[in-house]
């Protein structure tokens, strides 16, 4: 009877308990997780070392001496380009303080001035021949309609 209770608990605990199973699984799952991982993690440290050691003995002289010898160049250009703004605007105020200049400038105005009176003339002429088109239409129309009426009768 002992030994049957004995084999009830060992029937009970295979089916019911899986811990020792699923630990087994899991310990299995983590180390080849890990080792994967690992192996991929080294490809790309290695990879990424090519990368920075290419860069430093290849690109970075490469670069260094196209800066260099073309820094030069573009400084002499920047420095003639700064000196001919300085000359235009240079010439620019010498202009603009010139009273020859300045007589020009009131004329411009003056023309502006008027011309724009000029305009604000003809805007109300136009707007009055317009008023006065409207007023003969409306009753043109107003004096047709009255003999259409008449007419309707019939």
């Amino acid at each position: 009877m002992d030994k049957i209770a004995k084999d009830v608990g060992e029937i009970q605990s295979r089916l019911l308990d899986h811990r020792p199973v699923l630990q087994g699984e899991i310990r299995y799952f983590v180390r080849e997780f890990e080792e994967k991982r690992a192996f991929r993690e080294c490809r790309l440290l290695e990879n990424l070392n090519k990368m920075a050691t290419e860069t430093n003995e290849q690109v970075l002289p490469k670069c260094t001496e196209s800066m260099q010898n073309n820094l030069c160049d573009i400084l002499t250009r920047l420095e003639a380009a700064n000196h001919m703004t300085q000359r235009i605007q240079q010439r620019e105020l010498e202009a603009q303080n010139s009273p020859q200049l300045q007589v020009c400038m009131e004329r411009r105005r003056e023309d502006w001035d008027e011309f724009l009176k000029e305009q604000a003339q003809l805007k109300e002429e136009v707007d009055e021949e317009h008023a006065k088109a409207v007023g003969r239409l409306s009753t043109q129309y107003s004096e047709m309609k009255k003999d259409l009426t008449k007419y309707s009768h019939f």
